[in-house]
């Protein structure tokens, strides 16, 4: 499955491919390209939304070499969505090393795999915050594990920005209380309780149209997807959607049939679905099946650039949700970010990585504005900025919202960030596939097909 990669412990650097643990100072690439790239963009990032650099600190902030701790669920370039937060937090040190580095101090690199297990996330957290004493940690795939952490970032009293984990009980903690959570932000993407409002938003905008009048909603048990299942059994009905039925399966299930057979026997026009670890094998089966329905929803494997090649064209016609994709000018950053995670990688980054780049940009940028390093200085300077990212604005809920310290899911887009929604098409050629963008109309790349068996 996609997001599963195997783990070597051994610290190594091959290629460009993560494997392990390990830190690195950042440095700026050979080509004249590259580097015209990382001064241009990190110039251009920092001037617009941090001020002049090299500013000074306060007395008691921290100094010498500025350290980010990734956490990561697994490293290498077989498992995307680990890798692309690790090699983004790494493009965004290089960028902003070709550029002074932070309040004039070298950024540093350091990469501790969680293995998706919450003890081995606390284990490895500490290991950054203690051993390595770095300023700020991001990352974070698995919403076990973070809530596992939560007690641990409260006190090492470090700010640390998550990029992945969706459950929106982080943010209750906070609301619940401020003063002892308040070094935790969510970057991204959206808490899970926006995902399913912005499901919401998709089915009222889009459905009639797509033929969706009747859906059957399918969700993987696990944390990140409990919220998801509340909007959508609240909500869907209300945006005019007929619900054929609603079923929480096994993350563990190999075989769809069953459960397909159910979601036939309804008459529903389309599976709609909230999957992680189970969605190659459920896309696959339904693919090889050719049910009588639609498929899409939020698909975490869906979303990565390079899916088609990696299930062979299962995913043709299927729709995601997803945070950016690489040709979605979402804002100016957006394609740079992309290509030049390409150049670096020899692929383009999936969602994590989008998120895990802005949260090193948006903390470096607040340290700037605050000039200082001190943690409650820079809390200070990221619930009050507005942060122009690669997946939108980035801007997080105050103290006293119902979601604290989450980035702000805005519907237009101009405030705030919001999804945008895919489609998995065949090339014209007939020999690949393409990720086409259906939703937001200012997005939009093409319009939504039917698969030709349904």
């Amino acid at each position: 499955m996609v997001n599963e990669g195997s783990q070597n412990d051994n610290g190594r650097c091959s290629g460009n491919e993560v494997e392990g643990e390990r830190n690195i100072v950042s440095a700026i690439g050979a080509s004249a390209d590259r580097r015209t790239f990382l001064k241009g963009t990190g110039a251009a990032g920092l001037a617009a939304s941090a001020g002049c650099l090299g500013g000074g600190s306060s007395s008691d902030a921290p100094s010498g070499t500025f350290k980010v701790g990734v956490l990561t669920s697994h490293t290498g370039t077989e498992n995307p969505i680990g890798n692309s937060i690790a090699r983004s937090a790494e493009l965004a040190a290089e960028e902003l090393n070709a550029n002074g580095g932070v309040l004039g101090n070298d950024v540093e690199v350091f990469v501790k795999t969680t293995n998706e297990q919450p003890q081995r996330g606390k284990t490895k957290y500490e290991e950054l915050t203690v051993s390595e004493n770095v300023d700020f940690t991001t990352g974070v795939f698995t919403s076990e594990v973070l809530l596992n952490l939560m007690d641990s970032i409260a006190g090492q009293q470090k700010v640390h920005m998550t990029a992945g984990a969706a459950t929106p009980e982080a943010s209750t903690m906070l609301k619940d209380e401020y003063e002892k959570y308040k070094y935790w932000f969510r970057t991204g993407p959206v808490n899970a309780h926006f995902l399913g409002a912005n499901m919401v938003d998709f089915a009222e905008a889009n459905f009639s149209d797509m033929g969706w009048d009747s859906v059957y909603v399918l969700t993987e048990d696990y944390t990140w997807t409990e919220p998801v299942d509340e909007v959508l059994r609240n909500q869907l009905a209300d945006a005019g959607v007929e619900v054929a039925g609603m079923k929480r399966y096994s993350g563990e299930t190999k075989d769809f049939s069953t459960i397909y057979d159910q979601v036939e026997a309804s008459g529903a026009d389309a599976a709609f679905v909230a999957m992680a670890h189970s969605g190659s094998t459920a896309l696959v089966q339904y693919a090889k099946q050719q049910r009588p329905f639609a498929f899409g929803g939020i698909h975490v494997p869906m979303q990565l650039p390079s899916y088609w090649g990696l299930v062979n064209g299962a995913c043709a016609y299927g729709v995601t949700q997803n945070t950016a994709t690489p040709n979605s000018e979402i804002t100016e950053k957006t394609v740079p970010y992309a290509n030049a995670y390409h150049d670096m990688v020899g692929k383009y980054p999936v969602y994590t990585g989008y998120i895990a780049y802005d949260a090193v940009k948006n903390y470096a940028a607040a340290a700037e504005n605050a000039g200082s390093r001190n943690p409650d200085d820079v809390v200070a300077e990221l619930e009050s900025m507005s942060f122009t990212g690669t997946a939108g604005t980035v801007r997080y809920y105050g103290k006293n919202a119902e979601y604290p310290h989450d980035v702000v899911y805005d519907r237009t887009g101009e405030n705030g960030v919001r999804p945008l929604w895919l489609q998995w098409k065949p090339t014209e050629s007939g020999d690949g596939g393409k990720q086409t963008t259906i939703y937001p109309d200012s997005l939009a790349a093409g319009e939504y097909e039917s698969p030709p068996w349904v």
